[in-house]
């Protein structure tokens, strides 16, 4: 039996040892830190796992309620929908008024809730606010621009911006989130970030495809970190999260340098993800102050050519009777916007499985805007 156990110690720590020298400890970081605070998996309830900044508010400025609030009754369709997702929270916005808000699993109307890839919808919003700031010149700014490294890339000296926001920068990243040893898990546990990204190679032309790739999303948060000069959750502050007048200071994950998870995890209450699509809805007017440009909020929301359900990093659908865009993240999470309706929806879950379309649309979306849309 002793000599059974001593085996079995070699054996794992042998593993243990590949493991680590092939660039894989983070994932010793994974289990320790899912073992102390909470589920072994990515959840909406990630708060607390990992460091984080602050994302102040000032002077809170709550939902003004609709006459019906919480009067509605949701369908057997959006019910069963909701229950088989794991739904945490679903907010209705219609006419700049709350109509209706539901929370599930422990969660209420202050529960701060993770993004996930919603966020790389936001720093799209935030590079609008950096051109109308005068930190960047436009979409089309070469990367090189601010890390002169990519100048001595094939295409590396090709890369701007827009291609950034539009998932067509050619990096040498497979998107996969369903075992531990996939860059995304990498991504979402490593130390560095900076380090992660500023290794990778760009494979191919940018511009030239669309790849759904959460590396961009940070190399794009480390370009606009180094050209406003501070943190990016101080600049979500002060360009969206004061003038808002969000109900609740949200926090924004970071590595352990400090850089926040550009790709992903802002923590935020659903009513407060619900003014930002309220406020891109509006074209980036809140209460007759335009906050971000007009024009740049048209472009944010305009398909590009290479993938007619993609804007920038937001989500489209033109197909449909009810057009609508929206933000999209891992496990269901979702701020939706139904102009012809006034209306916005935000729904978040920890759902994995999601249906979607030849597009890559989760059908979820699609099931809530019309059934919604016949009871409100």
């Amino acid at each position: 039996m002793k000599k059974l156990i001593s085996t079995l110690i070699a054996g794992t720590a042998a593993t243990a040892a590949v493991i680590y020298f092939s660039g894989y400890g983070y994932i010793f970081k994974a289990l320790a830190i899912n073992l102390k605070k909470g589920p072994f998996t990515p959840s909406t309830d990630d708060e607390e796992k990992f460091p984080s900044r602050e994302v102040p508010n000032l002077h809170p400025q709550p939902w003004e309620k609709d006459a019906s609030y919480n009067s509605i009754i949701l369908n057997e369709n959006i019910l069963k929908d909701l229950t088989k997702t794991r739904a945490s929270s679903l907010v209705i916005i219609r006419d700049n008024k709350l109509l209706y808000e539901q929370y599930w699993k422990d969660h209420d109307a202050s529960s701060l809730m993770n993004s996930f890839s919603m966020a790389k919808g936001i720093l799209a919003i935030l590079v609008g606010c950096a051109i109308d700031d005068g930190y960047l010149k436009s979409e089309d700014q070469l990367v090189s621009s601010v890390f002169p490294v990519y100048k001595n890339s094939h295409f590396g000296k090709f890369l701007t911006i827009r291609h950034l926001m539009m998932m067509q920068a050619g990096l040498d990243w497979k998107e996969e989130y369903h075992h531990p040893f996939a860059p995304n898990s990498k991504q979402y546990f490593v130390d560095d970030l900076a380090e992660q990204a500023f290794n990778l190679e760009i494979k191919e032309m940018p511009g030239e495809k669309y790849e759904y790739q959460s590396a961009a999303a940070q190399l794009l948060g480390l370009v606009l970190k180094k050209v406003i000069g501070r943190e990016l959750s101080t600049y979500l502050s002060e360009k969206i999260w004061q003038p808002l007048g969000m109900e609740l200071s949200a926090k924004w994950s970071t590595d352990e340098k400090g850089m926040e998870k550009a790709f992903c995890c802002i923590h935020a209450t659903p009513r407060d993800f619900a003014k930002i699509g309220q406020l891109i809805m509006q074209n980036g007017i809140w209460q007759e102050r335009q906050l971000i440009s007009k024009e740049y909020c048209q472009r944010l929301l305009a398909p590009t050519e290479l993938n007619d359900a993609f804007c920038y990093t937001i989500w489209a659908d033109d197909e449909s009777d009810i057009k609508y865009r929206f933000f999209y993240g891992f496990l269901g999470q979702f701020i939706i916007m139904i102009p012809e309706k006034k209306m916005v929806v935000v729904k978040t879950g920890f759902y994995n499985r999601l249906d979607v379309d030849k597009k890559q649309r989760p059908l979820q979306v699609k099931l809530l805007i019309d059934e919604l849309c016949k009871i409100c």
